[in-house]
């Protein structure tokens, strides 16, 4: 596919993120417009309340746009979602009969202030990047029991916090926890020393499933709605000490970062591509019909406080074991329900060398190996003061499909009385 072309000449330029072909989903407000959907076309944000209250794009009988939140456009499921994406392509596109009538409510993203761009219904994180899997199995375990015994057979996931998801740009407070040294008898309890991110894509499921039907990989790609980058900060420290029998706990309950804008499924078509081959055949309720990944370049950057932006890692979403749609099938097989707003983390995405691992975890190597920076400063993990950014986008021919920044600043931790 090639660059659809646009009446709004910033969505023509091969660097911005949001050309005519992804149209992303988020949630603004500024001065003068309470929080409301958007739609980001290259310097722009396409007010959707406006055009709904206009007439000019109407979905139902009754409004969705006005709203801060995509939830209720979700509620009227992928057809609906397809005639959105055709009605924007056709009021944005060079040739648009109707330019005239939707300029006036284009909006510069500059002036604008972003949000949340759905009400997360819940959370689940999973641990399904086969590189990530087995560095961190072979520092705990060592390299002949890096992965578990299941680990080729089934996505791993825990349920985490929809409550403490929060949009970029929001500061995270160093997490308070349970610590306890190798040479300790007992726990402390205070600030975590190995502070630590998660380069991970999020899965937006977009249709509701009733308790007790499950779902084939199939459905569940039909059920997505879109992604964002996700970012699932953890506290090394705090998980090394609680994780064991259950696994994560406080060490990634305090904060979850994802991207404002929810680049659809429509946009990514074009970049599918396909998991990598299995060492054992998958059950047949988690094998899948076609290609489910995507080709997205994701980057790692970390900016010092009052220091530069630098590049530590690089990866793309193809290196999963286990696609979205396969962890969706998985969630719904026992009957869980499922629910429009529901957020699925895809675990943290790792390529085979060193400068493609998606944690300081592994970038570092459990801090045995610090990063040398920039300005001649090293980490082993997050200082206070840090801010951490993850980007991404999918290459077409002379345009790509973005996310916007996933980003997040390391504040002191809150003093426990």
């Amino acid at each position: 596919m090639t660059l659809l072309t646009s009446w709004v000449e910033s969505a023509n330029s091969a660097s911005t993120d949001f050309p005519l072909n992804n149209l992303p989903y988020g949630v603004f407000s500024t001065n003068s417009l309470e929080a409301r959907c958007g739609v980001a076309i290259g310097d722009q944000i396409l007010d959707m309340a406006a055009l709904e209250e206009a007439g000019i794009v109407v979905l139902a009988e009754d409004p969705v746009f006005d709203v801060p939140y995509w939830n209720d456009v979700m509620e009227l499921g992928p057809e609906t979602w397809d005639a959105l994406r055709k009605r924007l392509i056709e009021l944005l596109a060079a040739d648009a009969p109707e330019q005239a009538q939707v300029a006036p409510h284009l909006v510069p993203l500059a002036d604008a202030r972003l949000h949340m761009p759905f009400v997360v219904s819940e959370y689940t994180d999973f641990y399904a990047g086969r590189h990530h899997a087995t560095n961190v199995g072979t520092m705990f375990r060592g390299a002949e029991n890096a992965l578990p015994p299941n680990w080729l057979h089934i996505p791993i996931g825990y349920n985490g916090r929809a409550s403490t998801v929060v949009v970029s740009g929001t500061d995270i407070a160093r997490p308070n926890g349970q610590l306890k040294a190798p040479d300790a008898d007992v726990p402390h309890f205070g600030p975590s020393q190995r502070l630590d991110i998660e380069l991970e894509m999020g899965a937006i499921v977009g249709t509701s499933t009733e308790m007790g039907q499950p779902v084939t990989a199939a459905q569940a790609d039909e059920m997505i709605f879109g992604y964002v980058l996700l970012n699932d900060w953890s506290a090394r420290d705090i998980q090394a000490w609680e994780y064991q029998p259950l696994g994560p706990f406080q060490s990634k309950a305090f904060a979850t970062t994802i991207s404002p804008w929810i680049v659809t499924k429509y946009a990514l078509e074009p970049f599918r591509t396909a998991t990598p081959e299995r060492d054992f055949e998958l059950l047949p309720y988690l094998q899948e019909p076609g290609p489910m990944l995507y080709d997205i370049d994701l980057s790692v950057i970390m900016e010092p406080e009052g220091g530069e932006q630098e590049l530590i890692a690089r990866t793309n979403y193809r290196e999963m074991y286990y696609s979205s749609a396969q962890q969706l099938a998985h969630h719904s097989s026992s009957g869980c329900a499922m629910n429009a707003g529901d957020l699925l983390g895809s675990g943290t995405i790792s390529g085979p060398g060193k400068n493609q691992r998606g944690c300081l975890l592994e970038l570092t190597w459990a801090g045995k190996e610090p990063l040398t920076l920039n300005d001649g400063s090293h980490r082993s993990f997050l200082e206070d003061g840090d801010t951490m950014i993850l980007t991404g986008h999918a290459q077409g021919d002379g345009f790509r499909i973005g996310f916007g920044a996933c980003a997040g600043k390391i504040t002191p931790a809150v003093e426990f009385p």
